[in-house]
């Protein structure tokens, strides 16, 4: 839907566990790793902390077809961090050294990059990311918070272009990706401007808004044509998703849609009664 709608240059999976995909129960995970030809470029992303599972799991994303494989060493959830993923990482980066060595292994061709924070309890952007960079990643991407502030506080972007002008001086290949707080594609373009990046990755913008990357404030949209993307999106959804996933998640995304137009709201409540797509779209009809 967001392709369809505009599109980034590149699209990442949401992530996927590295143990997972390597135990019996892989195929219940496989799902999170579907994509369409449309979608491409497109980069899986995994967590995990067993470099030997790295380099199958780098095996299976090539067979898949992706076009890259992206470790997260950023994420900030306690269930992640337990198993001494994500940005728990950022702690032991002989790990990550090796984790990222390991993917390399499995990943033949295929470029790897790495998501990460500027510092765990604190900003330790200048060691830490030197201890990425000598591993030759393709890319870089840095949510400019620490583990500590998640995403309570303002994403510190000034570190990020410290950490620009750090990856020139040691004449590094590996391209910067900036994330964090980025609103739509005028203010990411501003923000790489501003601070030096190569690229700009955008989360929870993009999934709230689908028009995100089209430069296109979706209220300039017609309501008639945002209606007919939502049922489009109910049917997707429930096309992909069926038996995996309650038609109940759909609902976060009903003001992505649904919004700045006569009687919005109450068409919102209304929605919030659909069952399936097939009740979303009478309700949707019957407005």
């Amino acid at each position: 839907i967001v392709k369809e709608c505009g599109g980034p240059d590149v699209m990442f999976t949401e992530f996927v566990s590295t143990d997972g995909l390597c135990s019996v129960g892989k195929n219940r995970l496989l799902y999170d790793l579907k994509f369409m030809k449309n979608e491409k470029p497109i980069v899986a992303q995994v967590f995990g902390s067993n470099p030997n599972n790295f380099t199958k799991t780098a095996v299976l994303i090539n067979k898949l077809g992706f076009d890259g494989i992206d470790i997260n060493m950023g994420c900030p959830f306690k269930t992640i961090e337990k198993q001494g993923a994500g940005a728990a990482l950022i702690k032991t980066p002989v790990l990550a050294q090796q984790i990222i060595a390991a993917t390399k292994k499995g990943a033949g061709k295929m470029p790897v990059s790495v998501k990460t924070r500027i510092g765990y309890s604190r900003d330790s952007s200048k060691t830490w990311i030197p201890e990425l960079l000598k591993m030759d990643l393709a890319a870089i991407t840095i949510h400019g918070r620490t583990q500590k502030e998640k995403s309570k506080f303002p994403a510190h972007w000034d570190v990020i272009r410290e950490i620009s002008k750090m990856i020139k001086s040691l004449k590094s290949n590996t391209i910067l990706i900036g994330n964090g707080d980025v609103k739509d594609l005028e203010d990411g373009l501003q923000k790489a401007k501003e601070f030096n990046v190569d690229g700009v990755m955008v989360g929870r913008a993009a999934m709230y808004d689908p028009w995100c990357f089209s430069g296109i404030n979706k209220t300039e949209i017609a309501s008639e044509m945002r209606l007919k993307m939502l049922i489009k999106h109910a049917f997707l959804f429930e096309k992909t998703f069926k038996e995996i996933k309650r038609f109940d998640s759909m609902k976060k995304y009903y003001s992505s849609y649904v919004t700045n137009f006569t009687d919005s709201k109450k068409l919102r409540i209304e929605l919030m009664k659909a069952q399936n797509a097939t009740d979303l779209k009478m309700i949707i009809d019957a407005f």
